[in-house]
């Protein structure tokens, strides 16, 4: 019976080992004092992004994020966590702090992004950038201007020695 309940922790300690070590970003938080239809509420919006929020033990989380090689997250695993697992690098950030603005119940505490463990202020400034399509609109935006100030130029020139022939032809 010990032996069944211990394999079945190991596998949940994979199981957090390979989440924290293939996603993107995963951020950990503290829910003290929200209410269950908030904690749902903020499921269903983490959801829709296609981010997995779990709660888990912190003795489960540390030995995952010990076996994950993210040393420093273990300290911040104190009191009731949850933790999302993303795809993405920013949104659960995004997501997670503007809910936390709504609702002061909610504390991010830290994270790893890329494999590298982060704190609350890197949290922060990662909520506050946009996302994905956000950031491929900007890219794309930076990348025409130039082509569309050489186009402007072109056509200036173009229209410049249009006007110079037809001077020269009524003279």
């Amino acid at each position: 019976m010990k032996e069944a309940v211990l394999e079945a922790k190991k596998v949940v300690v994979s199981e957090i080992q390979e989440k924290l070590s293939n996603s993107a970003s995963s951020v950990v938080v503290e829910y003290r004092g929200l209410s269950v239809a908030e904690v749902t509420e903020l499921r269903r919006l983490l959801g829709a992004e296609n981010i997995e929020f779990k709660v888990y033990k912190n003795t489960m989380l540390t030995r995952a994020a010990e076996a994950a090689g993210l040393e420093g997250l273990s300290e911040h695993l104190t009191g009731p966590n949850a933790i999302a697992f993303s795809n993405d690098a920013v949104a659960p950030s995004r997501i997670l702090a503007k809910y936390a603005k709504k609702h002061e119940a909610l504390v991010l505490k830290a994270g790893v992004v890329e494999g590298k463990v982060v704190d609350n202020a890197v949290l922060k400034e990662l909520s506050t950038l946009p996302n994905r399509e956000g950031m491929l609109s900007m890219l794309l935006s930076v990348l025409q201007a130039p082509v569309s100030g050489f186009a402007r130029v072109v056509k200036a020139v173009a229209d410049s020695k249009e006007g110079s022939n037809v001077e020269t032809s009524e003279a």
